[in-house]
């Protein structure tokens, strides 16, 4: 009884395609071509990459992943196949940047960065520092980041529900204790009362870092920081809804230390993780001697 139904739909269905019972069994029959083969392959290493990544990365950077394992492969043919399959990229709106209040009268570094972001050949030359908020069903929290201009690793951070010198000299210390910089590091900041209080001034002194300060309501001149931040909402946190101050650390550690800084590629730094470009730096620092 079922294959007599079977046989009905299988009828049925080319009747309504327009073809012959031989010609369906034909096309059953016959293998599928190198080209069907290749494309079901991408599509299948486009979905791991997709979701590996925690459906944040678009076309671009998954043809660079797809390219490392011996693909050959263009951006349109990735974007393609991707809007085929539905996998497109959850990372939200464009963040846009607040400047800072400098309204204060403490002193003001000049700006010796410049908006020279190219400038390092190492890392721990110049490190750039903001602070950001995130929302949280408790309320308010800030964020303090260092970045390491080099590498665009963030070497320090700090979570707080003030926004006070502590949560930036927090973040600095943090930053000072894993790196062990020398002597000379340039830090820039923009002109929040924080970064030019007299206990974060003594605090640049003690590490023996030269301070450097964006001009007033310039956001550009801090940008690659503002960068990171600007990723760091669009791919996290307008993605999710912090219950309390504690999951929003939890979900930031996760992030920046697991995902940001040891996984996630940059396009600055060849498509390479902050942490792998950091550590073929000093490979070939050492095969050089």
């Amino acid at each position: 009884m079922e294959e007599h139904r079977s046989m009905f739909r299988i009828e049925k269905m080319c009747s309504v395609l327009g073809v012959s019972r031989s010609g369906y069994y034909k096309w059953r029959k016959t293998p599928p071509s190198d080209r069907k083969k290749r494309q079901e392959q991408l599509v299948k290493r486009i979905e791991y990459h997709f979701y590996d990544n925690d459906k944040i990365y678009g076309s671009p950077k998954i043809t660079k992943k797809l390219q490392e394992e011996g693909f050959t492969v263009g951006e349109k043919t990735v974007g393609r196949l991707m809007r085929a399959h539905k996998f497109r990229s959850e990372a939200m709106r464009k963040f846009n940047v607040q400047t800072t209040d400098s309204n204060h009268d403490f002193p003001i570094a000049p700006n010796w960065l410049n908006q020279h972001f190219d400038v390092c050949t190492q890392p721990n030359q110049v490190w750039v520092t903001d602070i950001t908020y995130i929302r949280t069903r408790q309320g308010t929290v800030y964020l303090a980041s260092v970045l390491d201009l080099f590498t665009r690793k963030i070497v320090g951070w700090k979570l707080g529900n003030r926004m006070k010198v502590e949560l930036v000299s927090g973040a600095l210390a943090r930053a000072y204790e894993a790196q062990q910089p020398g002597k000379g590091l340039i830090h820039h900041s923009d002109r929040g009362s924080q970064y030019a209080s007299a206990d974060y001034r003594k605090k640049l002194k003690e590490y023996h870092m030269i301070r450097s300060m964006s001009r007033r309501g310039n956001c550009y001149d801090n940008a690659c920081i503002e960068s990171f931040h600007s990723i760091l909402k669009r791919e996290l946190i307008y993605r999710r809804k912090f219950e309390t101050q504690k999951e929003a650390e939890h979900q930031l550690f996760q992030y920046i230390e697991f995902f940001y800084n040891r996984k996630r590629i940059h396009s600055k730094l060849g498509y390479l993780s902050p942490d792998r470009f950091e550590s073929l730096y000093y490979r070939n620092l050492k095969l050089a001697k």
